[in-house]
């Protein structure tokens, strides 16, 4: 009797040992085919009609922490919305006009930030608040401006040049997972403030008379920058635009990406 007890309760043990390994073994499958993905790729889609190519990666590291740096690329062409900007200048101003179209731009930042997770799902999903820093450059060109010359005769001076910026701000958005593999990242609304500086040259094709270099001076001064300390020094051989001061924009959009 003893004996079969024995037997008895060896194969229990035995028994509820292998089914309490291999339940363990199956939840472990079942978590790690559900596990959030900690790395995540976006591109920025709204950016792309504006000829701007924005892209993203964050690296989730708690369930509400994660960090991210993007990087934003226009190539050299037209400013964006240059009919919109058109309509508010004055009708009368035909050399506002033309400096608007012929004015080309290319730019370029690099923007880390952090972010909060402060829903209940977190792990890169819900709403998040994401303090930012951003380094841009902005390189002009055909920035164009007119003179009469002796013979009254218009002439005209294209400059060009860069602008550094430094800024920081704080983002306010939304990321939800489309299925296992992708996800969708709502930037809400990004202020950002800071300071930028840098300058603009032309070289004139032929030398300047006094009384060109203070018409040329004059429509410098003239041009209106809100915010920015302008500085314009104008010589027989052309013109340079210093330009140092307050700088601002907004960060927006809808970035789609997959997540691994």
């Amino acid at each position: 009797m003893k004996k079969n007890l024995l037997i008895s309760a060896i194969f229990i043990l035995f028994t509820a040992s292998g089914f309490s390994q291999l339940r363990p073994a199956s939840e472990y499958l079942h978590k790690e085919e559900y596990a959030p993905k900690m790395n995540l790729f976006k591109v920025n889609l709204t950016a792309l009609p504006l000829n701007n190519f924005s892209f993203q990666y964050e690296r989730v590291f708690t369930k509400r922490f994660s960090a991210a740096i993007s990087y934003r690329l226009m190539p050299e062409g037209t400013i964006p919305f240059k009919e919109s900007i058109k309509r508010q200048i004055d009708s009368d101003d035909p050399d506002t006009e033309r400096i608007i179209d012929n004015f080309t731009l290319s730019n370029f930042a690099v923007t880390p930030e952090i972010r909060f997770y402060l829903g209940k799902k977190g792990y890169g999903r819900g709403f998040y608040i994401a303090p930012f820093f951003r380094y841009a450059g902005y390189e002009g060109n055909n920035f164009e401006f007119f003179y009469d010359d002796e013979n009254n005769v218009q002439q005209s001076i294209s400059l060009r040049g860069s602008i550094k910026s430094n800024t920081a701000g704080i983002m306010f958005g939304a990321q939800w997972s489309l299925g296992r593999h992708f996800l969708l990242d709502w930037w809400i609304l990004g202020p950002h403030a800071g300071f930028g500086k840098g300058d603009l040259t032309g070289i004139s094709s032929r030398t300047l008379t006094a009384d060109e270099q203070e018409q040329l001076r004059e429509n410098l001064e003239d041009f209106e920058i809100p915010l920015v300390k302008k500085t314009v020094s104008v010589n027989a051989n052309g013109a340079t635009m210093n330009l140092d001061g307050f700088w601002s924009g907004i960060r927006a959009g809808i970035s789609f990406g997959f997540k691994f």
